[in-house]
């Protein structure tokens, strides 16, 4: 399958951690004529609503609204992602799913990226964005593998740097521009003369689209994707296989979750944490159990056993209690706030 869609571009755009006050700038700074349809994912929580549409439409030059299903890709308009759905581009048509969650977010960035660079190969614009860990990166980089342009905010401006930096580490970027320059180039690539069309699209980039429009990892074909590697997913604990695409590594279950390296741990990490809570919760209950026994208890000597136990089994889970509340346990506090940004208002 060729290149398809009749938009002659496509631009789309990435940010996470402070995406908000980027996103009004540089969208603000986009003319009223471009000749493309533009598209945004913002990384917030699924059960935070978002105002984006609004507040991007207060200072656009063009109508900007949250993306709906089935709806038509129409150059000189803008649509966000709405919550909790993934943002899919098909030739001239525009998809909401509720597929696996990709870098443990959904929407995902690189959701909208791939699928972009598939529909429209060479004439599909990507821009990366403040945000934290690498999340973006590999989205870019699928843009790029298919004839297409990759843009990215200067890290020396954004108010997170880990996206743009990981991206430029990742991928050949065209562009690297601080937010009041961005908007230039963006119109400046619109205007330039079409590009040839690409080659097929991919039989890697056809299997992870499928995944993302249907969830259904196994029958798109993810084992086929890469080795089967030493981990599981911390989601679903499925087997994982690993994707290594250049210099990126990658990772997908049997269920469709998607990670790279940075996600994988900060999703292990927040494995660790909740299972930690998990046991000392479970040893408190016996605790309570053995303390109520003691207290029922037929007999004194009965009755001493019991609280000799519980008091054994107090001492024996300080050291875990201690280790659950321990910070530095299981590594960097960005790690841990990745994918949950401070302006999730938007």
């Amino acid at each position: 399958m060729g290149d398809g869609g009749t938009v002659p571009h496509v631009v789309v755009i990435g940010a996470s951690a402070g995406g908000v006050g980027a996103l009004t700038t540089l969208v603000s700074a986009i003319p009223a004529d471009i000749d493309a349809a533009v598209f945004i994912v913002l990384h917030i929580p699924s059960h935070t609503p978002s105002n984006l549409a609004a507040v991007l439409g207060r200072v656009s030059a063009l109508p900007v609204a949250t993306a709906g299903d089935g709806e038509r890709v129409v150059a000189g308009q803008v649509r966000v992602a709405a919550t909790d759905r993934h943002l899919v581009i098909d030739p001239d048509v525009m998809r909401l799913t509720y597929g696996p969650r990709e870098g443990r977010v959904r929407p995902s960035i690189d959701v909208l990226f791939r699928s972009t660079a598939a529909a429209y190969g060479p004439r599909a614009i990507g821009v990366v964005l403040t945000g934290l860990l690498d999340d973006g990166t590999a989205g870019l980089w699928a843009i790029k593998d298919r004839g297409g342009r990759a843009l990215v905010q200067d890290p020396a401006t954004a108010q997170f740097p880990s996206m743009p930096e990981s991206a430029i580490r990742h991928v050949a970027t065209d562009a690297v521009l601080p937010l009041d320059r961005l908007a230039d180039e963006i119109t400046a690539m619109t205007k330039r003369p079409l590009p040839m069309a690409s080659q097929d699209v991919p039989d890697w980039m056809r299997i992870e689209n499928l995944i993302a429009r249907e969830g259904n990892g196994l029958k798109a074909g993810v084992m086929d994707l890469g080795a089967i590697s030493p981990y599981t997913c911390p989601d679903c604990h499925g087997v994982l296989v690993q994707i290594e695409q250049g210099a990126i590594v990658r990772f997908r279950c049997h269920t469709g979750h998607s990670f790279s390296l940075q996600t994988l741990l900060a999703q292990t990490n927040c494995a660790i944490q909740s299972q930690l809570w998990d046991t000392v919760r479970t040893i408190e209950e016996r605790i309570l159990l053995m303390r109520q026994l003691a207290q029922l208890a037929p007999d004194a000597e009965t009755a001493r056993h019991y609280r000799a136990e519980a008091d054994k089994t107090e001492a024996r889970l300080k050291p875990l209690h201690a280790a659950a509340l321990d910070p530095d346990l299981i590594g960097d506090p960005a790690v841990e706030t990745s994918g949950k940004p401070d302006d999730t208002k938007a």
